[in-house]
């Protein structure tokens, strides 16, 4: 098993959502973050006062997947995240997070059954 944590800028949730349902991923955690990396934040004007913006608004997923899933969750979520042909600074990030064990609250269900 493996968390994949995705970063990804928030115009691209649906899609997202919509192209991992379609190769088989139905679960998934969804919160507001954010951050910057290279982007260093951006400027903005407000009533004619420029001024910065440190903190970028992004989405962070996170997916569980069973060992056979990770290769085309990655697939899916480089492929439809990505803006432009090329993709874009700020597109975002995957991190793969090995998982030992994921037990079912609601009926005790532990490993693989459980995600």
């Amino acid at each position: 098993m493996k968390l994949l944590l995705a970063i990804i800028q928030p115009t691209k949730l649906q899609a997202v959502r919509d192209a991992l349902y379609q190769v088989g991923v139905e679960r998934m955690t969804v919160c507001d973050a954010q951050g910057y990396g290279r982007q260093r934040g951006q400027t903005a004007t407000y009533r004619g006062i420029e001024y910065r913006v440190n903190m970028l608004r992004k989405i962070s997923l996170e997916i569980w997947v069973n060992d056979d899933f990770v290769e085309r969750t990655i697939d899916t979520l480089l492929r439809v995240a990505r803006t432009g042909s090329q993709g874009n600074i700020g597109d975002g990030k995957v991190f793969i997070i090995p998982t030992d064990e994921a037990i079912s609250i609601d009926g005790g269900t532990r490993g693989l059954g459980a995600v």
